[in-house]
């Protein structure tokens, strides 16, 4: 039979997984999602995603795709497999795609965004999705330290220890640091993101809001290459993957503005 690539666009509460990556020792989203498929498909199912997120790190629109010779209609693939899924991960939908797409390999970009509740008192029944700073901070300060940060850069600062990439060098498209009321939401778009780049992004500028560092610190941060120099790593929770962009070609949806989904025969 001949062979058909589907991908789905899938969202998750990262809080209680240890990250997307299928690992031996704990339950990942990657294994809770194939398990899900699996029930469907009645075989063993193997997904490919955007982009990696880590513990704790949620997602919006994680894109993922993966082959089967199944005749399925995509209902199957959207609402069946949500019915084997755990409450906190949900597909958005299933569509059938071309045999040159790659979900991580023909991604133009990616975003991330973090939101940290910029209050006095800690958060409630928001707490696992948002990150907090009790201090009074300043975006326009944060938002124009990160501006030395667009274009391709070696970011060896802003990678943890743990990261097995092969080079740091990332081209940034677009960061954008703004307040709406007691939030501070830092956007950042790019070619690929390296270990817990943006937490320690958030980290460094989480410094520069609160006054303790002058906004040319991030500059002097990426020319050193040093991640001994830099701020500390801010936690996951406040973290979400927003989605990919890919070629218009594929037809992938662009989730965060609303724009039309594929739907489902």
């Amino acid at each position: 039979m001949t062979s058909k690539r589907i991908a789905l666009a899938v969202e998750y509460d990262g809080a209680g997984f240890c990250g997307w990556q299928r690992q031996p020792h704990c339950h990942s989203v990657q294994a809770e999602l194939e398990s899900a498929l699996r029930a469907i498909a009645q075989e063993p199912v193997t997904v490919y995603c955007a982009g990696r997120t880590d513990t704790g790190v949620h997602a919006a629109a994680q894109v993922v795709h993966f082959d089967t010779s199944l005749d399925r209609p995509l209902r199957a693939w959207s609402f069946g497999v949500n019915s084997h899924l755990d409450r906190r991960v949900a597909v958005h939908w299933a569509a059938l795609m071309p045999d040159d797409f790659h979900a991580r390999f023909s991604a133009i970009d990616r975003s991330y965004r973090y939101t940290i509740l910029n209050r006095s008192t800690r958060p409630g029944y928001q707490a696992g999705t948002l990150g907090w700073e009790r201090v009074p901070l300043d975006a326009t300060r944060m938002h124009d330290a990160a501006q030395v940060l667009l274009g391709e850069h070696d970011f060896n600062s802003f990678r943890s220890a743990d990261c097995q990439a092969k080079h740091a060098r990332r081209l940034i498209k677009r960061i954008n640091i703004r307040r709406v009321q007691d939030r501070i939401i830092i956007d950042i778009t790019a070619n690929g993101f390296l270990h817990n780049m943006v937490r320690i992004l958030t980290g460094c500028l989480l410094a520069i809001g609160r006054g303790d560092q002058p906004v040319q610190w991030m500059g002097t941060l990426l020319a050193l290459k040093d991640r001994t120099r830099a701020g500390v790593t801010a936690p996951p929770n406040g973290l979400c993957f927003l989605q990919p962009r890919y070629p218009d070609e594929f037809g992938v949806p662009d989730f965060e503005n609303n724009k039309a989904q594929p739907w489902h025969p």
